[in-house]
C-alpha cells in the first residue's frame, strides 16, 4: 500500500509538472522553436556583418564575435577615401526616378487594359505578360548597342530610361483594377469625369496598398542593380553604390573586410527604410482576402 501511494504521489507530481509546462509553453511550442531557429539562421549573417564592420583585419581573421574598436577608421575609409556617399546619391537619384516611372506607367497601363477598348488589347496584354519571362540579361547586349547609338552611353539616363516601364506593375494594376466594381467607372462617366480624373480621384485613393507594394519591390530592384551599371557606365562619377562597393577591394585584390562590411551595411539602409515606411501597404497589397 505504501508503494502504491508513493507511485500515485509521483504520478500526481509528474502531471503537475506537465500541466505547469503546458501553461508556460505555447500550444504549438515546436512551431515557435522552428521559427526561432529559422530567424537565427537568416539573421546571423547580418548580425555578423555588423560585428565585422567594427573590427580590424586581424580581428576578422581571428574570428571574433564581439564588436571591435575600428568603427571610426572603417567609417573614414568608407565615406572619405571610397566616397560611398557619392555612389549612394547616384543610386538614390536613379532609384527614385525608376521607381516613380514604373509606378506612373503601371497605373496608366492598368487603366488602359481595364477601362479602355481598343483593337488588339488582349494581344498587347499578352505581349506584356511575355516580357515577364524575359530577364534583362537576355536583352543586355542589344540594349547596350541601342543606348550607345542614341547617345546615352555613360550617362545617368542610361540607367533610368531602359527600366522606367514594368510589365510586373502593369499586370499587378490590371488585376487590381479588374476587381474594382464597374459601378465606380459608370458613376464617374455620368459625372463627366475624364479618364485621368477618374484615375486621380477614384482609382489612386483606393489603390494605395498596391502602389506601396509595387514601390517597395521596384525600389529594392533598382537599388540593387549591378550588371547593367557596371556595363554601361565608365568611370566613377555616375556610378551606383552596388558597383561602387568594388572600390573597397584593393588593387592587389586584398580585401579589407571591416570597411567592406560597413559599406554593405550602410548601403542596405535606404531599402530597409523604404520597406519599414511602407511595410503596412506592402503586406496589405499582397494579402489574399475573401473579396478577391
Amino acid at each position: 500500500m505504501a508503494n502504491m501511494a508513493l507511485q500515485d504521489t509521483r504520478l500526481e507530481d509528474a502531471r503537475a509538472v506537465r500541466t505547469g509546462l503546458a501553461r508556460w509553453l505555447p500550444k504549438r511550442w515546436y512551431a515557435h522553436l522552428i521559427l526561432i531557429v529559422a530567424c537565427f539562421i537568416v539573421g546571423f549573417p547580418l548580425f555578423y556583418s555588423i560585428i565585422v564592420s567594427t573590427q580590424t583585419s586581424s580581428d576578422v581573421y581571428a574570428y571574433r564575435f564581439t564588436p571591435g574598436e575600428a568603427l571610426g577608421d572603417n567609417w573614414d575609409k568608407v565615406m572619405n577615401l571610397a566616397q560611398l556617399w557619392r555612389y549612394m546619391l547616384n543610386s538614390l537619384l536613379v532609384t527614385v526616378a525608376v521607381t516613380a516611372g514604373k509606378v506612373v506607367l503601371s497605373l496608366l497601363a492598368g487603366l488602359a487594359f481595364v477601362y479602355f477598348r481598343f483593337p488588339g488589347k488582349w494581344l498587347v496584354f499578352g505581349f506584356v505578360l511575355l516580357t515577364l519571362m524575359m530577364p534583362t540579361e537576355i536583352l543586355i547586349l542589344a540594349l547596350f548597342r541601342f543606348i550607345n547609338q542614341i547617345g546615352l552611353g555613360n550617362t545617368t539616363g542610361a540607367l533610368i530610361i531602359p527600366f522606367i516601364a514594368s510589365a510586373t506593375g502593369a499586370f499587378l494594376f490590371r488585376q487590381h483594377f479588374a476587381n474594382i466594381p464597374a459601378e465606380l467607372s459608370e458613376a464617374a462617366q455620368l459625372d463627366g469625369a475624364t479618364p485621368i480624373q477618374f484615375l486621380l480621384q477614384v482609382l489612386i485613393p483606393i489603390s494605395w496598398n498596391t502602389i506601396g507594394a509595387l514601390t517597395v519591390i521596384q525600389f529594392i530592384y533598382a537599388w540593387n542593380m549591378y550588371l547593367w551599371p557596371a556595363l554601361i557606365i565608365q568611370g566613377q562619377a555616375n556610378q551606383v553604390v552596388q558597383v561602387g562597393l568594388r572600390t573597397l577591394v584593393g588593387a592587389d585584390q586584398a580585401i579589407s573586410f571591416g570597411p567592406l562590411m560597413l559599406a554593405a551595411v550602410v548601403a542596405s539602409l535606404p531599402p530597409l527604410a523604404v520597406f519599414l515606411a511602407l511595410q503596412k501597404q506592402f503586406m496589405s497589397g499582397f494579402a489574399l482576402s475573401r473579396d478577391k
